[in-house]
């Protein structure tokens, strides 16, 4: 998922010191995502259930959400338009 965050928004990363929040600006973000939009509050039953509706989450983030930062379109769209 992190390469195609990367791919997605053109993003070059560098690889310096361990632990340097800027060299990790996709995976911080990423994850601050998750926690906030997806895990907050929330309790799961099995790591199945998890795991399932982890992907419909990441499926719905990619292919229904609208990002602001992407001129209002979804990541998959964008990501079409960038590649042509």
């Amino acid at each position: 998922m992190i390469d195609e965050l990367i791919e997605t928004f053109q993003i070059k990363s560098s690889l310096s010191k361990k632990g340097c929040p800027y060299d990790n600006a996709v995976a911080e973000a990423t994850y601050k995502i998750i926690k906030t939009e997806f895990a907050y509050n929330r309790c799961f039953d099995s790591f199945e259930g998890l795991e399932h509706e982890l992907f419909d989450y990441v499926n719905w983030y990619n292919n229904i959400r609208i990002h602001g930062s992407l001129d209002y379109q979804t990541s998959a769209h964008y990501r079409l338009q960038v590649s042509l």
